[in-house]
């Protein structure tokens, strides 16, 4: 509606000045003409009652003192010029004349003359004022051509530009006030037709699968909001049926793969117990002078599987219950070198850009997140000539960001969505729940863990913790 109002404004302004400069041009046209007809009328009269011979030469004679009363009844000043484009006479005062071309130029004649109508209007402009000068025959009684009349009109839009200027002031103050009230209804139309849809809007973008969601009432809605709102309604409905599926389908699903990640990982160590029990009661004598160095032998074995045994069940405990974090303001940076000093390697370096950096965490937990990250980047650089590990640390706004980059075998990029996966692991032995524990720690402390990595080239993790203000 605003649109369409401007556009129509500006349509009707440049039409009313277009119109009005066309009748300004058709008037003046119209009065340049009128006054050449009456001036013309007045030289034939004059003529007519000449003694002197009706000729060229005699032109300057017959119309010496006529000119003046012409142009004074008239009330207009014009020349008289023969048939070569020399002045003759005019009717302008002597000190006007110096501003008067003595001598027509080549091109007026040429249009004069090849003009069917025989009358020339030359259109020009002067300090910024228009002026037409039309050109026209003087004739004898015969028609014969014996001069050449000049009738130079300025053109006064004076007048006219004034009524446009008002026009246009008084059509602006109608279109303000339309537009005013266009912007007012449009303004509550769009109010009264979005109302519904503002509301609808607004509770779909609070829809949470986690939580029970409202449904929508709204009075005497129109019928397509009806129709609209029904099948919000039915949405939430089918959506909190399948948020309960979905649940318990997850929740069976994450059994399931815990109860198989758990029967691998204890079946593994039951294989040798098992071999190991079986061979000792094979080969049990207790006449053998060598019985008890095979009994501590076999002691041996089975005491390292129930090790393995209770490493995974401490393991499966720790990713599955997070100890109570015990807060403390801590100085990052010495405590992330504390954990560095556990790993008797000499390709293991460390870097900081301050002394100190101050946030509130749980030492216990913050150590085991840089050990785990060590430990992986340990195993990714056996195969590596010069093996390199950085870890370095610095402040980012308000975060502290640790970083560890190793120049081990990287991260291929069918892995890189796996990785914080609990089970997922690439190594021949583990359980692959390093990373998913670190990854739940730094997110309780509503930090964030990241990586980048190059097959072949390395791997660069950065965990972001926040400072302490």
């Amino acid at each position: 509606m605003i649109l369409l109002v401007l556009i129509a404004s500006v349509l009707i302004a440049g039409i009313t000045i277009y119109q009005y400069r066309e009748q300004s041009k058709d008037y003046h046209q119209v009065r340049l003409e009128r006054k050449e007809g009456q001036i013309k009328q007045s030289i034939n009269y004059t003529l007519q009652r000449t003694t002197y011979p009706v000729t060229t030469e005699n032109l300057g004679y017959i119309f010496k003192e006529e000119i003046y009363q012409i142009a004074d009844v008239q009330n207009v000043n014009f020349n008289i010029y023969d048939l070569e484009g020399e002045l003759i006479k005019s009717s302008r005062p002597k000190f006007e004349k110096d501003s008067i071309s003595n001598c027509l130029d080549a091109v007026i004649l040429n249009n004069l003359s090849n003009s069917v109508e025989k009358r020339f209007v030359e259109q020009n402009s002067t300090a910024g004022d228009k002026y037409q000068a039309s050109y026209t025959y003087i004739t004898d009684y015969q028609f014969k051509p014996i001069g050449i009349l000049n009738l130079p009109y300025f053109e006064d839009n004076s007048l006219n530009d004034m009524e446009l200027k008002e026009f246009l002031m008084r059509l602006g103050g109608v279109y303000l006030v339309m537009l005013l009230m266009a912007v007012s209804l449009a303004y509550f139309i769009s109010k009264y037709i979005t109302r519904s849809l503002e509301t609808i809007s607004n509770m779909i973008s609070q829809t949470d699968l986690t939580k029970r969601n409202k449904k929508i009432f709204i009075e005497n809605p129109g019928e397509e909001m009806e129709n609209l709102i029904s099948s919000y309604n039915s949405m939430i409905d089918e959506l909190e049926q399948s948020a309960v599926k979905l649940a318990k389908s997850e929740r069976e699903q994450a059994w399931r793969e815990m109860a198989k990640q758990v029967a691998h990982e204890i079946k593994n160590p039951l294989t040798p117990m098992r071999l190991t029990v079986q061979s000792f009661e094979r080969k049990f004598n207790p006449e053998d002078p060598k019985i008890n160095e095979k009994v501590e032998e076999y002691s041996k074995t089975l005491i390292q599987q129930i090790d393995t045994m209770s490493s995974i069940a401490s393991a499966f405990s720790n990713f599955a219950e997070m100890p109570a974090q015990q807060n403390e303001t801590l100085n990052v940076v010495k405590i992330v070198k504390l954990a560095l000093d556990i790993f008797n390697k000499d390709y293991i370096h460390f870097i900081s850009e301050e002394e100190e950096i101050i946030s509130k965490l749980d030492r216990t937990q913050l150590i085991r997140v840089i050990t785990n990250l060590i430990k992986n980047a340990i195993q990714a650089v056996p195969e590596v000539a010069s093996p390199r590990i950085l870890v370095s640390m610095a402040s980012e706004d308000n975060f502290v960001k640790i970083m560890v980059a190793d120049n081990g075998i990287g991260i291929s990029d069918e892995n890189k969505d796996k990785i914080f996966e609990p089970k997922f692991t690439t190594k021949t032995s583990g359980m692959g729940l390093g990373l998913g524990m670190v990854k739940n720690i730094v997110e309780t402390y509503k930090g964030s863990i990241d990586f980048t990595s190059q097959p072949g080239k390395g791997t660069v993790f950065t965990v972001k913790f926040p400072k302490e203000n």
